[in-house]
């Protein structure tokens, strides 16, 4: 994976604006992403950039407000980036870069739109009904950008295998974090009215199914990087064990592990997955 071009002014800065994006709002992630070849942080510094820009959208303080704007705004999001795709370029001084990186790298940056269906769903009020629902919003929300991410950390062949990782690493922030999901109107797991334990019980078991078959992702992974997955696996599965030692019950705090842990999980991880 070649280094972008450094005689372009736009482009250049694009990719800058991006870097510089990923330190201020997400420093771990940024850490880890540094340990990475030379070569490949730019790429997913650009790949940031576009979710970092979706997020901000929909969770931002200084953007959109109604659940119209913010899927309007989203809608111009998305346009941008596949404007720039068709063309093979583009001057916006965000988009610039991953437009870049996804022609020069052949990247399937096609299957954003599927995760922007995620970010529709959270501009309103979320109840996910069922797995099939579940399924699909994960799908956007976290197997797409695990897709994304395999070839740029030189893994494409096991492009599912990190889609299936980003969705165990989803699920799992799905879990300690309903109490703050609830407060936000959004509801994630499928049967929490009926039973919340029963509800929390079956993603818990699912998310362990979906750790062990991916148990030996990271020993494929450049030397660099291994660390970090390993510790991002443990301190999430961690969680899960705290979720089964309050037998189920996450409206409480005794499930929550120390925030400096999730944070350098979540940095390890490398799989940009929304924790809300």
């Amino acid at each position: 994976m070649a280094t972008p071009r450094n005689d372009i002014p736009h482009l250049s800065a694009s990719y800058e604006t991006c870097r510089r994006m990923q330190r201020r709002h997400d420093p771990t992630f940024y850490c880890a992403t540094r340990r990475l070849p030379a070569e490949r942080r730019p790429t997913v510094h650009a790949l940031y950039g576009f979710v970092r820009g979706a997020d901000e959208i929909v969770d931002g303080d200084r953007g959109p407000t109604t659940p119209a704007q913010k899927r309007a705004a989203l809608d111009r999001w998305q346009g941008e980036l596949e404007r720039g795709l068709a063309a093979g370029a583009t001057d916006h001084p965000v988009l610039a870069a991953l437009v870049d990186a996804g022609t020069r790298h052949a990247l399937p940056l096609a299957q954003l739109s599927v995760y922007m269906d995620s970010m529709r769903v959270d501009c309103g009020p979320v109840r996910i009904g069922d797995e099939a629902e579940l399924d699909r919003y994960m799908n956007g929300s976290a197997a797409t950008v695990g897709r994304i991410m395999a070839p740029i950390l030189g893994a494409p062949a096991d492009a599912e295998r990190f889609a299936a990782l980003g969705v165990a690493f989803q699920l799992t922030n799905f879990i300690r974090d309903v109490r703050e999901d609830l407060e936000m109107d959004r509801q994630y797991l499928p049967g929490w009215d009926e039973d919340a334990r029963d509800a929390v019980a079956r993603q818990v078991a699912r998310a362990r199914d979906l750790f062990a078959t991916t148990a030996d992702l990271h020993d494929e992974m450049p030397r660099g990087i291994r660390g970090g997955m390993r510790l991002a696996r443990a301190v999430y599965e961690r969680v899960l064990d705290r979720v089964e030692s309050c037998e189920f019950e996450v409206t409480g705090r005794r499930s929550a592990l120390p925030r400096w842990q999730m944070v350098a999980a979540a940095g390890g991880s490398l799989i940009p997955v929304r924790a809300r």
